[in-house]
């Protein structure tokens, strides 16, 4: 270490000056300032955020620093509420070296009253700086302790994480045991012991307690601190998994890794441009006409460039139904139409699902830079625009998965879905207290697949589009993401009725066949055993405890973070997209 040759040229004289650098106060133009301290709060929740460049209430010649920052931010949250994007407008102002006297009490006010809207709602981006802007401007010593704590520490986590992409690893790779040198700590620290060390356990377990003693703070920092944990991509599930492997290998077992199999992205997925940006969807079908309307209706309103609907029992009330819009491509997947391709029909029907899927694939190569394969009865369900949440996919991951959300049955307005327990971040003993009879066999609670659907990007070479995942040379591609304020809700059994007239095709080819998994009772076992003791009330039983939607169920799923709600009227999207229902 030397004092004449420090890393920063002019040590913290130069330091200060230029941290101070960019603070000069906002500017603000004629008519121009922020809100007053008692502005009325819960009607902005319920307000949402127009793009400026169509919204003539923001129609403004103004260059002002407030009118330029309110004009960035409002294109940014275009699509949340106007809440959340006060909040931003806030925070923008508190990073400066002066601000009007009501802004930190404002901010503070905004998470004092509206926690719950602002956690639902921001991107964990404004999150981490809402708890960083407490650092700065706490209202007590808590809020001061807690923010510059937490401000430290997602501040040095963007420092190493960066420059550990320069190691060739994405972040979700841990280090291989065989890799470590011997060398010397800076400051003569000593190195973290991976067996037994408990740096990581003392330094979360400190700033969760101190962040329960404040009742503003503690909300925003222990969510912060519970997505981090749960973060796959993070030092501290790194240094787990190296835990874990080395007590494997350190017992002499055989380290079993999955092999790498990366598939090639295109160069211009690194733009990253969400205007610009272009998805789609695949899905083959065989549903009344009513149903597609609605699966079509709903993804048109979301923004969808192109639905590719192939059609495996075509009917001609559906062809000229979907065929008016001009965003919608028909394929009638008649014996004409598997003769004109060259080949024969299979008799499965999720093979076809994946022709069809890779076929457009390979076909969107250069329209769009997304394609999502999924099935007529689910509907993605984002918490912001699609291209938002693909744009900023990392440009070396080939697709992206969308996580599972269960419909409850007999759901009125609004629509109920549940989450598995790993969605959720919860232990799988809870999946026993949510659903006390068959919870032990059934993964997460779900009666439906729990892997999710993925979107992936058109343009890999020797890749095919499968049901559940991305394939390049025959093997599943490892080089995946799953996409965050994103669920596929599945209407799998929104009713008794449509769940028994299913129930036959399923167990015989679908999502309840026998998987053969020996010594291992499962979903397929427990149904046998149900028809076979019991029939269609054994049957009732499951369906009432796992799917219906009861107060009781709606609790217990809620106690765990496992409850999902989203305001849903179908018909009335159709009516919008199409004109008149069919």
């Amino acid at each position: 270490m030397s004092k004449d040759d420090p890393t920063y040229p002019g040590g913290f004289p130069a330091i200060l000056t230029q941290m101070e650098g960019r603070r000069g106060a906002v500017d603000y133009g004629p008519g121009e300032a922020l809100p007053p301290f008692d502005l009325d709060l819960a009607p902005l929740c319920a307000q949402g955020v127009r793009d400026p460049e169509t919204d003539p209430a923001e129609a403004t010649t103004s260059r002002s620093g407030y009118a330029r920052k309110r004009r960035a931010l409002r294109a940014e949250f275009t699509g949340l509420s106007e809440l959340c994007f006060l909040n931003g407008l806030l925070i923008a102002h508190l990073r400066k070296r002066d601000q009007p006297a009501q802004t930190a009490p404002l901010f503070r006010r905004l998470w004092a009253e509206q926690s719950d809207h602002l956690l639902a709602h921001l991107n964990p981006r404004w999150l981490v700086s809402s708890v960083t802007t407490f650092g700065d401007h706490p209202a007590n010593a808590a809020q001061a302790s807690v923010g510059l704590s937490l401000t430290v520490l997602f501040g040095t986590m963007k420092l190493y994480e960066s420059e550990r992409l320069y190691s060739g690893l994405t972040p979700d790779r841990p280090f291989p045991l065989d890799g470590k040198v011997k060398a010397r700590l800076p400051m003569q620290m000593d190195a973290y012991a991976l067996s037994g060390g408990g740096l990581d356990v003392n330094l979360l377990g400190r700033l969760w307690t101190e962040a329960g003693t404040d009742p503003t703070i503690g909300p925003l920092a222990r969510h912060l601190l519970e997505q981090l944990i749960a973060d796959d991509s993070t030092l501290f599930r790194r240094l787990a998994t190296m835990r874990a492997r080395k007590a494997r290998r350190d017992k002499g077992a055989k380290v079993r890794t999955k092999p790498r199999n990366i598939a090639p992205v295109a160069a211009r997925a690194a733009a990253g441009d969400a205007e610009a940006l272009r998805w789609g969807l695949v899905t083959t079908l065989k549903a009344p006409v009513a149903q597609a309307a609605r699966f079509a209706a709903h993804h048109l309103d979301l923004g969808a460039h192109a639905l590719h609907l192939y059609l495996d029992a075509p009917e001609a009330e559906t062809v000229a139904y979907l065929s008016r819009h001009p965003r919608i491509h028909i394929t009638q997947c008649t014996d004409a139409w598997w003769r004109k391709i060259g080949k024969h029909r299979p008799e499965a029907h999720q093979l076809r699902q994946a022709h069809n899927a890779t076929r457009t694939l390979r076909a969107s190569d250069g329209t769009l830079d997304w394609l999502g394969h999924i099935d007529v009865d689910e509907f993605l369900l984002p918490d912001r625009p699609v291209p938002q949440l693909l744009s900023r996919v990392d440009p070396s991951h080939a697709y992206a998965r969308i996580l599972p959300a269960e419909a409850l049955a007999g759901t009125g307005a609004p629509q109920r879905f549940k989450l598995t327990h790993k969605a959720a971040g919860q232990r799988k003993a809870v999946v026993q207290d949510i659903y006390p009879t068959f919870g032990l066999h059934l993964y997460g609670g779900f009666l439906s697949h729990h892997s999710g659907k993925v979107f992936a990007r058109p343009g890999i070479p020797d890749s095919r589009l499968g049901i559940h995942t991305l394939k390049y040379r025959g093997e599943e591609a490892t080089n995946a993401t799953t996409l965050p304020d994103l669920y596929l809700g599945h209407f799998h059994a929104p009713s008794w009725a449509d769940f028994r007239s299913h129930f036959d095709f399923r167990r015989a080819k679908g999502s309840y066949r026998d998987r053969n998994d020996a010594g291992k009772t499962d979903l397929s076992d427990i149904m046998a055993f149900l028809v076979q003791e019991e029939g269609d009330d054994g049957l009732r039983a499951l369906f009432d405890e796992v799917c219906a939607d009861t107060p009781e169920l709606r609790a217990r799923l809620a106690a765990h973070g496992m409850l999902l709600t989203r305001e849903m009227d179908l018909d009335a999207t159709v009516r919008r997209v199409f004109g008149a229902l069919p």
